[in-house]
């Protein structure tokens, strides 16, 4: 059954000018630190950052919650799977306001294309 769909859109420059500006200071505030590594080897680190900053505002969505009740960006990485397809992977309170909500599962889409970056979010529950 699903709890709730997000989606979002971000403009990759944006993005890119608010990392050039403040540095890993930015990019702390919007990833986990699994996903932290994960950037110091990217090789298009702006498409990484931007894809990310969209899924979390997309999972943020889904949750129907937005950025409130303790939910944050940190507290959610965007892994992948054997399948190498992505996966959300939550910690922390965010997690906790997902199981609150019942939410055990999660269906997650990325891409980007020239200007933009977009995720859109699947959030649901068992019977």
């Amino acid at each position: 059954m699903i709890v709730g769909i997000g989606t979002d859109i971000v403009e990759i420059q944006r993005i890119d000018r608010l990392w050039q500006k403040r540095g890993d200071a930015f990019a702390t505030r919007v990833l986990s630190e699994v996903e932290m590594l994960e950037l110091k080897g990217h090789a298009q680190p702006e498409k990484f950052l931007a894809k990310r900053w969209a899924a979390k505002e997309a999972i943020a969505k889904a949750l129907g919650t937005g950025f409130t009740q303790g939910v944050s960006f940190t507290e959610m990485t965007i892994g992948h799977a054997v399948t190498g397809q992505p996966e959300v992977v939550l910690a922390g309170v965010t997690r906790d306001v997902a199981l609150r909500l019942n939410v055990d599962s999660w269906s997650i889409s990325l891409s980007d294309e020239n200007h933009y970056a977009v995720a859109f979010v699947v959030a649901e529950k068992h019977l």
